[in-house]
């Protein structure tokens, strides 16, 4: 994984999440400390990326971007990771997507050169922060979504205000009735997109939306949803060309959650419109680290209407291991891992390997969960390990489980760093995230 200077010369104190220190460490000696998961060198509970399922997701989305003819601006929203990011681009990512302005500084502070927001910019302080950027730095490339007439409005008066002497750039977002933001009506999107050609200090960059919200269990007219949606986006796309609303050479449409980011690229890739060249850009954030729950379900389905091979489809990358802190059932065990330490809002972490340590210089020992082990239960700090009674159980005080999760967004958010790790689950350095 690719090394940020600024963060790898950083001292790290104790009483960092996930790291055995007890006094301060340059953050590039992690890897030098020959620190194993496995033989409980680090504090626990630990987050952990393994290493060839990053390298094996960057590289798949790299292919698959270059087969369909789209670009990708993954949502960094997912880690918010300096380090995730530069392999992100150095691995073919045209920029990053963000959600917040504070999102957006951290990204730009760490060499992020574009960036599309994918959300509506409002806040005055919000909308001055972006303007301050912009003109600092005349090569950052920014893009705003814009669903409203006021919207417009005041993003006009705001630059026009502030003096910036080049346009801020605006995809008009279709949104969909009862979901999130955007436009609820094709009619809609053309007059605001009417407005943004008109409205001094602003242009006309794309048009833009997330058809990620339709997921149901009927997932044929899911999919049937989506493809309406999608080809609406491209509807509007050529109208709004009709009308030569769009400025600048090249026009964006993109959209692109997790789930359907094949039918994005299938709809959009290969569009054309008189006289712009047409950039269709995914937003895919969870595919670099993919999960063990909710998204590697989703992305399973999708490698299979991609006709990927078993097992060479995107992996789960992101683990949290912990100890059993107390067995005072048969059928239950105790772990150290809560709320404050992995995602529970699309599932909670799924118990995966189990290990016990030994001294040091004896190995370990490879233990199998109970049959119908789940975790089924979490408090702040504290996970209930359950399974049948009766079942066969060999867990003691101090082994340890590994737990895949499901939704990295919201295990990410918990850690402030993350150990980078091979496959015998050496540490080999770390990854720092910022929210």
């Amino acid at each position: 994984m690719l090394a940020v200077p600024e963060l790898e010369e950083q001292t790290l104190q104790p009483g960092v999440k996930g790291l055995p220190i007890v006094e301060p460490l340059r953050q590039h000696m992690i890897g030098a400390q020959h620190w194993n998961v496995l033989a409980a060198d680090t504090s626990l509970p630990v987050a952990l990326l393994k290493a060839s399922a990053l390298q094996h997701n960057l590289d798949w989305m790299r292919t698959f971007c270059e087969r369909h003819g789209v670009l990708l601006a993954p949502h960094g929203k997912t880690t918010m990771s300096p380090q995730l990011f530069a392999a992100q681009i150095a691995n073919g990512a045209w920029g990053i997507t963000l959600a917040t302005i504070p999102q957006v500084q951290v990204a730009v502070r760490f060499g992020v050169r574009r960036v599309i927001l994918a959300n509506e910019l409002v806040a005055p302080a919000d909308i001055r922060a972006v303007l301050h950027l912009m003109q600092e730095d005349a090569g950052f490339a920014f893009y705003a979504l814009v669903d409203s007439l006021q919207g417009v409005q005041r993003l006009s008066q705001a630059v026009q205000a502030f003096g910036l002497q080049r346009p801020l750039p605006l995809l008009v977002e279709l949104g969909m009735k009862g979901k999130r933001a955007g436009c609820r009506a094709p009619e809609e999107v053309m007059a605001v997109a009417r407005a943004v050609a008109a409205a001094p200090g602003l242009q006309l960059a794309g048009i833009e939306g997330y058809e990620g919200l339709v997921v149901t269990d009927d997932r044929a007219a899911d999919i049937e949803v989506v493809n309406g949606f999608l080809q609406r986006m491209a509807e509007l796309l050529a109208a709004a060309a009709g009308e030569g609303l769009f400025g600048g050479e090249q026009v964006i449409i993109s959209a692109g959650g997790s789930a359907y980011f094949d039918r994005v690229a299938r709809e959009f890739a290969g569009l054309a419109v008189q006289g712009k060249k047409v950039l269709p850009i995914l937003r895919s954030g969870c595919y670099l680290t993919n999960d063990h729950g909710y998204y590697g379900g989703l992305t399973s389905e999708l490698a299979a209407r991609e006709g990927s091979p078993a097992g060479e489809g995107l992996r789960p990358a992101l683990e949290v291991w912990t100890t059993v802190l107390s067995r005072p059932e048969p059928s239950l065990a105790i772990l150290a891992l809560g709320k404050r330490d992995a995602s529970h809002d699309l599932g909670l972490p799924k118990p995966i390997a189990a290990h016990r340590p030994r001294a040091p210089g004896e190995g370990g020992l490879a233990l199998s969960l109970p049959q119908g082990a789940v975790i089924d239960k979490m408090n702040d700090q504290h996970a209930y390990l359950r399974w049948p009674e009766g079942v066969a159980a060999d867990l003691q005080v101090g082994d340890l489980v590994g737990c895949g999760i499901s939704h990295p967004c919201t295990t990410f958010d918990k850690w402030p760093l993350l150990l980078l790790v091979d496959d015998d689950y050496n540490v080999l350095q770390a990854v720092n995230t910022f929210f």
